[in-house]
């Protein structure tokens, strides 16, 4: 769009400060709306919430085990490279419901119960997992798309292994991995439903605990499916801008 183009960093300030009205003004709306949706205004409101929280911290943990995972498939050291290539295979070839499951019934039982961890974390966790895997496979094309003569040139100006990366390869590689990485996180918005597997209240739970107790799921499951749009289209709107910032895939 020309009005993203033009005007990216306006755009991800009124992305972000639209996402926060909505989800703390979203029940005035809803509100107004007639029954079921209107006496369960509140409960949308702090679903999506959940949702949104959900979806920022596994997103955040999900770009850093990307990055450790995409650096461990280029390793030199066979053990670091085999165990994230098994991780890899594990994580994409289980489905992610089975993956929530698991975390949330069978790591407890790993730890002592002083250490026990929420429904939340747990999906948190299993879907940090899920989507660091996917990411792994775009920070590692984004990696081996950096030419190898800017790291040979930077290795021959004298700066160390660590300089390298972090100031020659690791901005570049981020610049080409940045569009996969935002469609993963869009995708992380609706992947989220799956947490109300092990009862975690977010915005799918929601709907379902409504149309439970209204017997009426056409209005129930639009009203969701309408705050999932708006969702993702705040974020999709946001890394868009992103990408126009950072000048992902212009040609210079």
């Amino acid at each position: 769009m020309n009005w993203i183009r033009q005007n990216p960093a306006w755009v991800m300030v009124g992305a972000m400060v639209g996402l926060l009205l909505f989800l703390w003004g979203m029940a005035i709306p809803l509100s107004a709306a007639p029954a079921p949706i209107g006496q369960a205004a509140q409960q949308f409101a702090e679903g999506s919430r959940i949702t949104v929280l959900l979806t920022l911290i596994a997103g955040s943990a999900g770009v850093v085990i990307g990055v450790i995972a995409g650096l461990g498939k280029l390793s030199a050291f066979p053990p670091f490279r085999w165990l994230c290539d098994f991780y890899v295979w594990l994580i994409r070839g289980t489905p992610l419901l089975l993956q929530i499951l698991f975390v949330w019934l069978a790591v407890p039982q790993f730890l002592p119960e002083s250490m026990q961890i929420s429904d939340f974390s747990c999906a948190a966790i299993a879907l940090a997992l899920n989507v660091g895997a996917y990411n792994t496979e775009c920070v590692r094309a984004g990696i081996l798309a950096v030419p190898q003569g800017q790291v040979e040139a930077a290795r021959a100006l004298g700066l160390s292994p660590l300089q390298t990366f972090m100031d020659i390869v690791l901005p570049q590689s981020m610049r080409v991995a940045l569009p996969a990485l935002a469609n993963n996180l869009a995708s992380l918005v609706k992947d989220s439903s799956l947490a109300y597997a092990i009862s975690v209240v977010e915005l799918t739970m929601v709907g379902y605990r409504v149309q439970a107790e209204s017997y009426q799921p056409i209005p129930v499951f639009l009203t969701t499916a309408c705050i999932y749009l708006i969702l993702t289209t705040a974020f999709t709107t946001l890394t868009a801008a992103l990408e126009t910032q950072l000048d992902v895939g212009r040609k210079r």
